[in-house]
């Protein structure tokens, strides 16, 4: 059975927000039969000697398939598609449709988002305003390109949801309480349609279970 190791307790800040949820929301979509190894970060087990062994960089997710260790997220969900035969095409070009954009929701367009949240989170320091308007620069070109790829499109990378979707709209989530993708009709409809799906509201579900809180704190 697989063993995905992510957040149990963390600080308030930090609820709803791990990547963690990524590898949870794709294993809740395949169905494929799951543990869920919650790591206490306020209490250091994240940097234990054990831990260590697992995650080389001492962050979640990780997951391990019966001996197979993988990490980052990306990496994460991508594995469980192609072990599961879902969430991912079988031909060649449809799966590197997914790869790309795969690629394009963790080094385009979520290197702004995080930077925004984080700033929006008080932890921007000198300079913060200034940085933040600039990064919504950035933001904003690459919302504007997924707004015209979204043109008679349901899902970023092929006809059906895939991985991609995951992570596209984990990364949005970052700045999902702002106003920043209010100017994107087709974005923000694409935003609202993932987070509908009723494994990505079990993945909410099970974090607000395992962290205490209501379901209302994950937003």
């Amino acid at each position: 059975m697989i063993t995905l190791y992510g957040f149990g307790r963390v600080y308030p800040e930090m609820l709803g927000h791990g990547r963690d949820l990524r590898a949870q929301w794709a294993l809740e979509e395949i169905g494929l039969p799951y543990r869920f190894q919650a790591l206490d970060f306020i209490a250091g087990e994240l940097d234990s000697p054990a831990y260590s062994q697992v995650s080389t960089f001492r962050q979640v997710p990780v997951i391990d398939d019966d001996g197979v260790i993988v990490a980052e997220s990306g990496a994460i969900v991508l594995y469980l598609a192609e072990k599961a035969g879902k969430l991912i095409p079988a031909d060649f070009i449809g799966r590197m449709q997914v790869v790309q954009w795969c690629f394009a929701a963790l080094t385009t367009v979520e290197r702004p988002l995080s930077q925004i949240d984080g700033i929006d989170a008080g932890m921007g320091g000198v300079g913060a305003f200034e940085r933040r308007a600039v990064l919504v620069e950035d933001a904003c070109r690459w919302f504007a390109g997924l707004e015209r790829r979204l043109e008679d499109r349901e899902w970023i990378a092929c006809e059906t949801f895939t991985v991609a979707d995951i992570l596209l709209a984990t990364a949005l989530r970052q700045v999902g309480q702002t106003d920043l993708l209010a100017p994107y009709p087709r974005l923000s409809a694409y935003y609202a349609r993932a987070l509908a799906r009723p494994a990505w509201q079990r993945t909410r579900s099970l974090c607000a279970e395992r962290s205490g809180v209501s379901l209302a704190d994950i937003a």
